[in-house]
C-alpha cells in the first residue's frame, strides 16, 4: 500500500490550501502528496525525475487532478497515466473550474473516472472533497496494476 494515498495535482496555492484543509477535516490530510504542475505529477507517478528513488510500486490510490495546469496539462497527464502499465487503473477524479462540455467529453475519453466541477462555494467545496475521498478512498475497492487483472 501507498504512503500517499491521494496525489492532488493543483497548482493554485488557494485552492490546495483549501482542498488540504477539506481532507484534513476528513481524515486524510497526512497522506497527500501535492504536484503543483503537470510535470511534477507525472514524475511523482512514474517515479521518475525528483521521484527517481521513490518506490514505484507505492502508487496513489487517487489521484484529484486539475486540468488547466503550468508545463503538462491535465489532458496530458491523464493520457501518459493511461499508456502506463504502473498506472493505468489508478481512479483519476478531474476537479476543475471548466464545466465545457468538450473537456468533460475529452477528460473522459482519456481515461477519468469521474469529472467534478470546483464549486466556487467554500462550504460546498469542503463538501465535493469530502465525498470523492469517502467514494475514492473508502468504499471504492484498490486498482491492481494494469498487467495484473486475470482472467
Amino acid at each position: 500500500s501507498s504512503l500517499h494515498p491521494l496525489l492532488l495535482v493543483e497548482d493554485s496555492p488557494d485552492e490546495e490550501a483549501l482542498a488540504l484543509r477539506a481532507l484534513r477535516r476528513h481524515g486524510v490530510g497526512e497522506a497527500v502528496f501535492v504536484a503543483r504542475d503537470g510535470a511534477q505529477a507525472l514524475d511523482f507517478l512514474l517515479a521518475a525525475g525528483d521521484h527517481a528513488g521513490r518506490d514505484p510500486a507505492a502508487t496513489p490510490a487517487l489521484v484529484l487532478l486539475d486540468l488547466n495546469l503550468p508545463r503538462v496539462d491535465g489532458f496530458e497527464v491523464l493520457r501518459r497515466m493511461r499508456a502506463d502499465p504502473r498506472t493505468c487503473l489508478i481512479p483519476v477524479v478531474v476537479f476543475t473550474s471548466s464545466a465545457l462540455e468538450q473537456d468533460v467529453r475529452m477528460a473522459l475519453n482519456l481515461g477519468a473516472n469521474s469529472f467534478v466541477r470546483k464549486p466556487l462555494d467554500a462550504a460546498a467545496y469542503d463538501a465535493a472533497i469530502a465525498a470523492v475521498a469517502a467514494y475514492w478512498l473508502g468504499m471504492n475497492l484498490p486498482a491492481p496494476n494494469c498487467g495484473e487483472r486475470g482472467g
